[in-house]
């Protein structure tokens, strides 16, 4: 299936609130996380039911709830329930091909936007929806798969750093989001540091394999500014909007992840017109190369077309031809014309002009 576009010929026409996971299931079972705290208590757990977690809602406590996997829609149908949810917050949710954006409800803000990992088996760039559901007291984060990548915060948090120990649920959600543009940074300078070197091959030996790794790299980066570019619109919108979830103090903080979306977005840019030079250096080197060879076979040639034109009248029409009485002239004679014709292969197998 296509990397860019991804819609299933059942979903058109589906109410915009109906409870359907649109999305490729990535986990098993649905595994539900709850860290509950405020400056001096920590309560961390893994929970069987949303029953479990639904009580933290009635607390003054932070409670940040994570959701891995999303494909089971009678658990998302119970957390909306529970936490009085609307069907059009928990619909976004389970549409993980969705935009980024930021929506503002009655009593909750959601959330959305593109996580970004390298695959370490053949490093290409995987993607994965993150929603988050902000509520005065209580965070929940929906993630397509178990995963480590919010693990720092969880250390901070255990750590009793005192600026998230004492934040409230918008300032874990800026720490959340602090994590997922800095990935956005790394896979950035891991493509960026590859398309660099592919620069410095290009220049002493281009060849058809650097075409192609251009083009790889090329199709990587547009994979990449696919994300980054609607997570820069939703972080800018996201630090304009007033909303009642989100303390003055904290949208400090988002300004914070402007400058770093936007670095990432500004680096994506930069990266695809290296890449843009590198096919007009490449052209530009294999033009010239092929004029150098062109100027030395207009050369060999000047110098042999007069030869031929000689040979042609005179041909070896003499009156003594001494190798003509030889019993192995006929034998020499091809000797003598492949080991021309695979010398001037060798030499231009070592000019490299094949």
């Amino acid at each position: 299936m296509t990397r860019f576009i991804k819609k299933k010929k059942e979903e058109i026409g589906l109410s915009p609130d109906e409870l359907i996971f649109r999305g490729q299931k990535k986990i098993d079972q649905v595994l539900l996380r709850i860290i509950d705290f405020d400056s001096n208590n920590l309560t961390e757990d893994d929970v069987k039911t949303v029953k479990e977690i639904s009580e933290f809602q009635h607390k003054d406590t932070v409670t940040w709830i994570n959701v891995d996997g999303l494909h089971n829609t009678s658990i998302m149908q119970e957390i909306t329930t529970s936490f009085n949810l609307d069907t059009l917050v928990m619909a976004e949710v389970l549409n993980t091909e969705a935009r980024p954006r930021v929506i503002e409800y009655d009593n909750c803000a959601l959330i959305t936007i593109k996580m970004l990992r390298l695959d370490d088996k053949d490093g290409k760039t995987l993607v994965e929806n993150l929603s988050l559901i902000l509520t005065k007291t209580v965070l929940i984060s929906f993630q397509e798969q178990k995963g480590d990548v919010f693990e720092p915060v969880r250390e901070r948090i255990r750590k009793q750093k005192k600026r998230i120990r004492n934040g409230g649920t918008d300032y874990l959600t800026f720490a959340l989001l602090d994590i997922v543009v800095d990935n956005y940074l790394y896979v950035i300078s891991v493509l960026g540091e590859k398309i660099e070197t592919l620069e410095e091959n290009l220049l002493l030996n281009p060849n058809q394999n650097i075409i192609n790794e251009i083009n790889n790299y090329k199709r990587e980066l547009n994979f990449l500014r696919k994300s980054i570019k609607p997570a820069k619109e939703m972080i800018f919108s996201l630090a304009k909007t007033e909303s009642d979830f989100i303390t003055e103090s904290t949208y400090l903080h988002f300004k914070e992840l402007e400058d770093n979306i936007s670095q990432a977005n500004d680096a994506s840019d930069d990266y695809r017109e290296i890449l843009s030079d590198q096919l007009n250096i490449y052209h530009t080197t294999i033009s010239s190369k092929l004029n150098d060879i062109m100027k030395f076979l207009t050369v060999f040639s000047v110098i042999f077309i007069p030869l031929t034109f000689i040979a042609g009248i005179y041909g070896t029409n003499f009156e003594y031809v001494p190798e003509l009485s030889f019993k192995y002239s006929y034998f020499i004679m091809w000797f003598v014309m492949i080991a021309v014709a695979i010398g001037m292969l060798l030499f231009f197998k070592k000019k490299k002009w094949f």
